[in-house]
């Protein structure tokens, strides 16, 4: 590992000042992408900013409507909180399904979804769910958000404070996992809100995105077989030694499938 200084800052303006101060800063969450990158030496910051000690990033607030959660708020705290499981189950099942125990112990909500990995889960229920990223600076609504490869709509050194769920009628979320690393390498989320149908789509792709074909076909008719005849182009897929973009297209449709069918059940 290339050395670096460490920073820890306790509020969100002494963060941005580091970063503003630094030759080429990176924020600090869970650390679950960025300690594995800088220690194969893919990422050479010169300054680390550890957002930990920041408490307006922590909490979870449950309301009739919505679910809000706090960027740091780790995974299992996401799985396990009473309040999501009970208004938003969905949101607590999925979060559950990342990774393994330390995994789900170290990440955090708002790092996952400022990293935007392409098989990451969370990409899923914030397009899938229409959530909105409030950073330091603004609202980002989701389908915004997510722009290619690792690339958001975050500006440099803009910090992800909350992130807003709304709720729906009901929604699932189905993955297949990578076997050794639990990804999604193609995850698929489900949502009705009263009728109006939203797709999420995780690891089929560069970024997560919306599956509009989809929800056009399931509107108003909300089960396995208004999906048959939908076409999933692969162009664009990701293809790699996990699996070919074209078996990725064919997992979109089997993924959404099994979705529906959690969801109608």
């Amino acid at each position: 590992m290339y050395q670096f200084r460490y920073h820890k800052p306790a509020t969100l303006e002494e963060a941005v000042d580091c970063y503003q101060s630094a030759e080429d800063g990176i924020y600090l969450a869970g650390g679950q992408t960025l300690l594995p990158t800088m220690k194969q030496r893919l990422a050479a910051p010169s300054d680390v900013i550890d957002l930990s000690a920041i408490d307006r990033l922590t909490g979870i607030e449950v309301t009739s409507d919505e679910v809000r959660v706090g960027a740091f708020t780790r995974h299992d705290e996401v799985a396990r909180h009473e309040g999501i499981r009970r208004r938003l189950p969905v949101l607590a099942f999925l979060a559950a399904q990342i990774g393994d125990g330390q995994v789900r112990n170290r990440g955090t909500i708002g790092g996952s979804v400022a990293n935007s990995d392409p098989a990451a889960d969370y990409p899923a229920a914030v397009i899938g769910l229409g959530a909105t990223i409030n950073t330091n600076a603004r609202q980002i609504a989701a389908d915004d958000y997510f722009q290619d490869l690792f690339e958001t709509a975050l500006e440099p050194g803009e910090i992800i404070t909350r992130i807003d769920f709304p709720v729906p009628s009901r929604a699932a979320y189905r993955k297949f996992p990578n076997p050794a690393s639990r990804y999604a390498v193609v995850g698929v989320l489900v949502a009705d809100f009263d009728g109006r149908i939203r797709v999420g789509i995780t690891g089929a792709g560069p970024c997560a995105f919306r599956g509009t074909a989809l929800e056009v076909a399931l509107q108003g008719n909300l089960n396995s077989a208004a999906i048959e005849g939908v076409e999933v182009p692969d162009v664009g897929f990701n293809n790699d030694l996990h699996a070919s973009a074209e078996y990725r297209a064919h997992l979109v449709k089997v993924m959404a499938r099994r979705a529906i069918a959690d969801l109608v059940g």
